[in-house]
Parts: structure tokens; C-alpha cells; sequence
């Protein structure tokens, strides 16, 4: 079997299983939204994302080193790995709680702080989850992972929008989060069958920071975008412009949910062929063709009905969310390209270039943000978010160096379908020219032929 056809199939389970779970989150968002309102969910979105940083940066490398170290860990690494993450998260979460009277002095505005220290606790449960679910990918057991993050997802909007009914405001999505978290962790360690302890050990931690820690800071590089939401439109715009956002932002998540999924499979595919420099172009401009291809239609498809879709289901208050909409559909879009890029940079141990690339696009995206969001408020996260699109012209210098490719499955699939995304700004006649262009780019032979190619790998076809 091909390199493609195992990228292919062996992400259909897992894209079948995301899809359900963006289908339950999407569900309940739009019921929570409608019972709190955008500045109850701009307070919660915001709180959240900051926790959601740092529990992408308490692992230091924990994570990566568990999945991805060729001895089976033992249970004296997992218990390590868990007093670890158990000091990681108390004291970010202590540090947070500390810093909480500066946040409130940049936010100048009170209401951001409660929540935000209500969720710190959280932050240790949800790290100390990582050695139980590495354990259970180790094993290849994902179905386990997707059904515990389903039942999460479930228990977390059974209880959130049980009390948002009940008029709990902010409060209903904090309490949900918390059972989320929760269940997950107890379940988790239930299900991957360990008793974690307490452990300390100089050599296993020098092995552990010593493997993770150039890919983890590289990540959190790139993670630290998520910030720019509550920390800048929080400050100039206030908590609906951060529930305005954060809305936008979930649903180009939900449309665009396979890139998750083969990001995840690339770095494992890639892996298998890392000095066959023919076959890994080739499976990367595949890869690159397959992202764009899943994402961009979907996007496009949204923005033409988005103008009635969106006040009608989560009310005309959230109007304000179609201002961003288009601008992060298209970073997304260019985003499922140059996934692939990075993933063969991972996979050649270039992760200080994937780091590099990262931090031009968090000084273009956020010094953007800081310039253009007090002038022309949502508008200017939009546009700061095409600027930073320029960093990725890093990624694209630093993988010439290992070999020479080509954006000819990719690119016409991006310039077709994109000024579609920008469907909610056109107006008569620009909207049809939008369209007719992206309908232009489906029927040329090329993208035919490649439609049709994608659509034979998949596993419900005989091969």
C-alpha cells in the first residue's frame, strides 16, 4: 500500500469520530451562545484560551517524549511524567493567580478576572491527563481517546447548558468545563489501566526535557496566537468582541476539522520515509493538494449562506461575527497547505526552522493586531491575521532546502475557492464572480482528475 493510501485510510476512522465531535460541538455552542450571550461567552472564551495556552506549554516536551520515545515507557516513567505535570500545573496555575492584578490593570476591565481564576484549578487536572492518554496512544488505542473526548464533550454541555437555563450566566460554561475535565482525567488512567505515583528522578527527568524540548517550544510558539484574542480584542474591543471572534474562530475549526486529523497522520506517514527525499515530496504535495482541497469548499460553502445563516441561528446579536469570518477561513486555508511543510520539517529534526517561522508569525499577527484592532476594532484582527500569513514564506524557504516541490495540486484549489470565503463583504454582480471562479477551478481536468484519485483511497472503495 502506498504512502498516500495509508494517509488516506488510515485517517478515515479517526476524521469519521472528529466529525462527530465537531457536529456536538457546534450543537452546543450554538444552544450556549443563544442562553448567555456574546459578553458571558467573550468572558468564558477568553478565560479559556488563556488556560488552553498553558496547558499546551506545562507538558514541556512530557507529551511528545511519552508517544514518541522507542522504549516503551515503564511505570516508573510514567510516574515521573506525572509529578512533573502535577508541579507544572500548580505553578502556572500559582503564577496566573499572582499575575491576576496586571491582567486586570491590561484588560481594564474586572469581569475578565473571576472567571479566569475560577478555571485555574483546572489546569493541573487537565495536565496530569497526558501520561493516560499517551499511554493509550502508544498503543494505538485512539478509539479509547475519541470516545473519552466525546464523553467529555457531552457531560460538558449537558451541565453548561443546564445551568445556562437556568441562568447562570458566565458561570454554566466554567462549571461544564470543569466536569469535562474531570471525567477525562479519572477515565482516562481507568481506561489505560495505570495508578500513578509520585516519583523523582534527576536521570529519567534530564531524559525527558533533553528529547520534547525544541519541538514542544516550537509549538508553543505557535500556540501562544490564541492569546491575541482575549489579551488585544479583550483590551480594545471588550468581552463581546472576544466572543464575536472566538465564535468565528470555532466555526472555521468545525468546517476545517479533517486538517487536525491529517496533520496528525502526516508526521507518523512522513516518518516512515525520511531520507527518501522522491517519495516524501511526493506524499507532501499530495498531502498539501488533499488538505486544502477538504477544507477550502466547506469554508466557501459557509461564507454563501453565512449573511442569514448565522443571525438565524444564533440570533442578530452575533452579526458582528461575519466581520472575521473571511479572514480566518482564509488563514486557515493557506494554514492546511503549509501544515504539510511543517510536518516534513518535524520529521527531518528542523524544528528550530518550524520555530523561527513561528515567531515571525506571532510578531506579525499580534504587532498587526496591537496596530490595527484600536483603529478598526474586528476588522483589524481580520486583516492582522492576513499578515501574518507572510511567515510562512520561512516554511517555504527552509523546505527548498531540502528539496525542490511544487504547489501545482494545491495552490489553484486556494485561488479558486478563496475570494469566496469573502461571500458575506460581495454584493451583486462580485458574489457570482466569486463563485463562477471557484466553480471554474472544479472543472478544469487537473482537479478532476486529482478529485477523482483522492476519492479512490478512500477505504470504502475497492482497491
Amino acid at each position: 500500500m502506498s504512502l498516500k493510501q495509508r494517509i488516506l485510510q488510515g485517517g478515515a476512522y479517526l476524521i469519521l469520530r472528529q466529525g462527530l465531535g465537531i457536529m456536538i460541538s457546534l450543537g452546543g455552542v450554538l444552544l450556549l451562545t443563544r442562553l448567555i450571550g456574546p459578553a458571558n461567552y467573550g468572558l468564558y472564551a477568553g478565560s479559556l484560551a488563556i488556560i488552553v495556552f498553558f496547558t499546551t506549554v506545562g507538558p514541556f516536551g512530557i507529551d511528545i517524549y511519552l508517544v514518541r520515545r522507542e522504549q516503551a515507557p515503564t511505570a516508573a516513567v510514567y510516574n515521573q511524567a506525572f509529578t512533573l505535570l502535577l508541579l507544572s500545573g500548580t505553578g502556572i496555575a500559582s503564577v496566573i493567580f499572582l499575575a491576576s492584578p496586571l491582567l486586570e490593570l491590561w484588560f481594564g476591565d474586572p469581569r475578565f478576572i473571576p472567571p479566569l481564576q475560577a478555571l485555574l484549578p483546572v489546569l493541573p487536572i487537565q495536565l496530569l491527563s497526558v501520561p493516560a492518554i499517551a499511554s493509550l496512544e502508544r498503543n494505538l488505542n485512539y478509539r479509547a481517546v475519541v470516545s473519552l473526548g466525546l464523553a467529555g464533550q457531552l457531560l460538558y454541555f449537558t451541565v453548561a447548558l443546564g445551568l445556562a437555563v437556568l441562568g447562570w450566566g458566565v458561570w454554566a460554561p466554567v462549571v461544564g468545563y470543569y466536569a469535562h475535565q474531570a471525567l477525562f482525567g479519572v477515565a482516562s488512567y481507568i481506561v489505560a489501566g495505570l495508578r500513578p505515583r509520585l516519583l523523582w528522578s534527576r536521570e529519567l527527568i534530564k531524559d525527558i526535557f533533553n528529547f520534547g524540548s525544541s519541538y514542544s517550544v516550537a509549538q508553543w510558539i505557535w500556540e501562544a496566537r490564541i492569546l491575541i484574542n482575549p489579551l488585544i480584542v479583550g483590551r480594545y474591543i471588550g468581552p463581546e468582541g472576544v466572543g464575536y471572534t472566538n465564535l468565528a474562530i470555532r466555526i472555521v475549526e468545525a468546517l476545517a476539522f479533517v486538517r487536525r486529523v491529517t496533520v496528525r497522520l502526516s508526521v507518523v506517514a512522513f516518518a516512515k520515509v525520511p531520507d527518501d527525499y522522491a517519495r516524501l515530496r511526493r506524499a507532501m504535495e499530495e498531502a498539501m493538494g488533499l488538505q486544502v482541497l477538504a477544507v477550502a469548499p466547506l469554508l466557501a460553502g459557509f461564507a454563501a449562506i453565512a449573511s442569514w445563516l448565522v443571525p438565524a441561528l444564533f440570533g442578530e446579536q452575533w452579526d458582528s461575527v461575519l466581520i472575521v469570518y473571511p479572514f480566518i477561513a482564509l488563514s486557515y486555508a493557506v494554514n492546511a497547505i503549509f501544515n504539510m511543510l511543517m510536518s516534513v520539517l518535524y520529521v527531518q529534526g528542523r524544528n528550530w526552522s518550524v520555530a523561527l517561522a513561528n515567531i515571525a508569525h506571532i510578531v506579525l499577527f499580534a504587532g498587526g493586531s496591537l496596530i490595527l484592532v484600536p483603529r478598526l476594532g474586528l476588522l483589524g484582527y481580520g486583516l492582522a491575521e492576513v499578515i501574518g500569513l507572510a511567515s510562512y514564506a520561512v516554511i517555504h524557504v527552509q523546505v527548498t532546502k531540502i528539496f525542490s516541490f511544487s504547489y501545482a495540486r494545491s495552490l489553484p484549489w486556494l485561488v479558486g475557492f478563496a475570494p469566496s470565503f469573502f461571500a458575506p463583504f460581495l454584493m451583486y454582480p462580485w458574489f457570482l464572480v466569486a463563485w463562477f471562479l471557484a466553480l471554474v477551478t472544479t472543472l478544469l481536468p487537473r482537479q478532476r482528475q486529482q478529485i477523482r484519485e483522492y476519492i479512490g483511497y478512500f477505504p470504502w472503495r475497492k482497491t
